[in-house]
């Protein structure tokens, strides 16, 4: 499978009628990008998010990628920009505190494996989950959302508080690298999960 651009207007994340606008307008839309999933179905995002976190997480990835988070790593332990008092419940508040009572889950908080992230909630069409260290507080919104040809598709929206100027510059710093280098390599694995999806989580009703 080819790889297509797949970085998406600001507008058609909040333009639509997700719960985490209310819950997070401080939040800064940094990037929405799409993800091809064929022949899903209106009912097909618990598959969907099933099968990625089946793929592996960020310990499943390209060598270059896993070489760039491993830099990461390696300097936010240097630096102690990933201690615990940077991070939630400590520099900032965690996103769950901000929830409403029909949103509040018994999985929030909990550790999504193979990754630094914790959840929030997770909807029929919706899930969020959320990181904070020294350089920003970081939440990933997966949507799932119609295509226009009477399909589905992924959509992946990054909100961010940084963290001052240092957070800015930060972010600056390693938009390239998203762009060039993680996001690709995200799409290859996350579209590749979608298709692999029996192998990774099983028959489902939607894949018979």
């Amino acid at each position: 499978m080819g790889i297509r651009t797949g970085r998406v207007a600001d507008v058609e994340h909040a333009g639509r009628p997700w719960r985490i606008h209310d819950i997070a307008p401080d939040f800064r839309l940094e990037d929405v990008w799409s993800y091809r999933t064929p022949g899903a179905g209106p009912d097909d995002f618990p598959v969907m998010l099933a099968a990625l976190r089946a793929a592996g997480g960020l310990n499943e990835n390209p060598p270059l990628v896993r070489f760039l988070f491993a830099v990461r790593w390696r300097l936010g332990a240097m630096l102690g920009w990933d201690s615990s008092d940077q991070g939630l419940a400590s520099r900032v508040d965690t996103l769950r505190d901000r929830l409403p009572s029909d949103l509040i889950q018994e999985a929030a908080g909990d550790p999504v494996p193979n990754t630094p992230f914790t959840m929030v909630y997770e909807l029929p069409d919706e899930c969020v989950i959320e990181l904070a260290n020294k350089t920003v507080h970081d939440l990933c919104h997966l949507g799932w959302v119609p295509n226009g040809d009477g399909e589905y598709e992924l959509r992946m929206a990054a909100l961010v508080k940084p963290n001052g100027v240092f957070g800015r510059i930060y972010m600056v710093a390693i938009k390239p690298f998203r762009y060039l280098i993680v996001y690709p390599a995200l799409t290859r694995k996350w579209e590749r999960a979608w298709l692999e999806r029996e192998r990774l989580v099983g028959p489902t009703p939607a894949a018979s």
